[in-house]
């Protein structure tokens, strides 16, 4: 039961796919500018905003949070 997350509007979603559905939203371009951090926003790659995600929790929760957004702002639109 340990894995049932029902507050957890994350659970089950991997960063890759958070960080991919925002690139594939945002561009890398506006998804700097939006989150100022250097992985966006100098040569950006996925694989290298992974690892400074996973590193940085601050980072993290911002790019979390605007996932958060992002999708809560999609949803409305339907």
């Amino acid at each position: 039961m340990a894995d049932h997350q029902p507050n957890n509007p994350l659970h089950g979603i991997t960063l890759e796919q958070i960080v991919n559905s925002l690139v594939d939203h945002y561009g890398w371009v506006e998804l700097g500018k939006r989150i100022n951090i250097r992985c966006f926003n100098s040569d950006p790659s996925v694989k290298s905003s992974l690892k400074f995600l996973r590193k940085t929790p601050w980072a993290r929760k911002k790019v979390e949070d605007l996932y958060l957004v992002t999708q809560n702002n999609v949803y409305q639109q339907k």
